[in-house]
C-alpha cells in the first residue's frame, strides 16, 4: 500500500492499521542541531529518518503577476531591509530565524487595490511550461496529491498589514470581498489548467491563511461569512466538479472561532491544529463537529523537547482519534530548535511502529 493509499484510506474512513510517518521539517537552528548531534548534511532528511514529506504538490502560480520590482533599500551584517516582490518593504534578519519587521506596505488603502488586482489576472505565463512533467512526477511519488488553491485572507494581510486590513474589512468590506472574489476566480481558473490534464484526481485542494493568533482570528467570523466565504464556495463548487471532496487550510494560533464558518464554506480539512499556543484538543474539535472535519497535525511539538516519557504519553493520548479516521497525526509545527536528534527519531520510531 502506498503512503497516497493509506493517507485515502484514514481521510475517508475506509479502515487503516497505522500511520504514515510523515516528515515535514523544523527550524533552520533545529537542522544545524541536528547535524552537530550526527544528521549527515549531504543526506537528505527523509532518506535519514525513514520518513515521506506530506504530499505532491501540482499547480500554477497564483501569485502577483507581475511582481513587483525587488529591490535592497538597506544592509548591514545582521539584516537587510528590502521592498519584496509583493510590494511589502520589510527588515530580515541575515543569521536568525525569525518573522520580518514590516515597515510599509504598497497596498494600503481602497485606492490602491485597482493596480494590485491587474496583477492577479489569469494569463498563460502562470501554467509551468513543464507542468506535464510535474503532474507525472507528483502522481507516480505515491504520496497524497495536492492542488494550490491560494489564499483568501493571509496573502490579503500580507500585502496590507494586520491595521490596514482590519482599517478595510469595516470601512470598505465590499472592497475586501472583491479582493477574496479575484482570488477565488484565480484560484478556480488554476485548477481548470491542471486537474483535465491529471490521470488521478489530486486528493485535496490546499491552501494557506495563518490568519489566527494566539487571542483567535483576524477576520472576524462575521467579516468571513460576509467577504469571505463566498470565495471558500466558489473554489468548493470547482474542486467538487472535479470529484475532489476535501479541500484544506494551513492556519497557525487560535482557529476555534473559525472553524464552523470555514466548514460551512467548504473547509473540512485543518492543519496543522496548534496546541503548545493555545492548548487546542483535536478530540473536541472532533466531538464538536463531527466526521466532517479531518485533521492534520494535532501532536504537540513542545512535548518533542522533553524525551521518550513525554513523547509516548502525547501518542497515547491521540489514540482514539487516530484509530477513528480522518486524522493524521504530524507535529503541529516546525520542529524546534529545542528538539534533539535522539528525540526526534525515537518519536518516528514510535508512529511507524504503531498499529491499530
Amino acid at each position: 500500500m502506498t503512503t497516497r493509499e493509506l493517507w485515502q484510506n484514514i481521510m475517508f474512513y475506509r479502515g487503516h492499521d497505522r500511520m504514515p510517518v510523515m516528515h515535514w521539517c523544523g527550524w533552520n537552528e533545529t537542522r544545524q542541531r541536528w547535524i552537530r548531534e550526527g544528521l549527515p548534511e549531504n543526506v537528505s532528511e527523509h532518506e535519514y529518518f525513514k520518513a515521506v514529506p506530506l504530499w505532491s504538490w501540482v499547480g500554477v502560480d497564483l501569485g502577483l503577476r507581475p511582481a513587483f520590482e525587488h529591490k535592497v533599500l538597506e544592509e548591514t551584517e545582521e539584516y537587510r531591509i528590502v521592498r519584496g516582490g509583493d510590494g511589502v518593504v520589510q527588515q530580515e534578519w541575515k543569521n536568525k530565524s525569525c518573522i520580518p519587521h514590516y515597515i510599509d506596505f504598497t497596498l494600503k488603502t481602497r485606492a490602491d487595490w485597482p493596480d494590485f488586482k491587474k496583477r492577479l489576472q489569469p494569463e498563460p505565463a502562470r501554467i509551468p511550461q513543464d507542468l506535464d512533467r510535474r503532474i507525472a512526477d507528483a502522481e507516480a511519488a505515491g504520496l497524497p496529491l495536492v492542488i494550490g488553491t491560494a489564499s483568501m485572507m493571509g496573502w490579503i494581510r500580507n500585502w496590507m498589514g494586520v491595521v490596514n486590513m482590519s482599517y478595510l474589512m469595516y470601512d470598505a468590506p465590499d472592497v475586501y470581498a472583491d479582493m477574496v472574489d479575484t482570488l477565488a476566480e484565480l484560484t478556480c481558473w488554476g485548477i481548470d489548467q491542471v486537474v483535465p490534464k491529471m490521470k488521478c484526481k489530486p486528493d485535496i485542494g490546499f491552501g494557506w491563511e495563518d490568519i489566527c493568533g494566539k487571542a483567535g482570528p483576524l477576520v472576524s467570523p462575521q467579516v468571513f461569512k460576509r467577504c469571505v466565504a463566498p470565495g471558500y464556495r466558489k473554489i468548493r463548487d470547482k474542486l467538487e466538479h472535479y470529484g475532489i471532496e476535501l479541500l484544506g487550510i494551513d492556519s497557525d494560533g487560535d482557529v476555534r472561532p473559525l472553524v464552523g464558518p470555514w466548514l460551512d464554506a467548504g473547509v473540512n480539512v485543518q492543519f496543522p491544529v496548534e496546541i503548545g499556543t493555545w492548548n487546542a484538543d483535536p478530540m473536541q474539535l472532533r466531538k464538536q463537529y463531527g466526521k466532517d472535519l479531518r485533521i492534520i497535525g494535532g501532536f504537540n511539538k513542545l512535548v518533542l523537547e522533553k524525551g521518550p516519557a513525554a513523547i509516548d504519553a502525547e501518542i497515547e493520548r491521540r489514540l482514539p482519534i487516530m484509530k477513528e479516521g480522518g486524522f493524521v497525526l504530524l507535529p503541529d509545527h516546525l520542529i524546534t530548535p529545542g528538539t534533539s536528534l535522539e528525540n526526534y527519531k525515537y518519536y518516528l520510531d514510535r508512529v511507524r511502529n504503531l498499529r491499530f
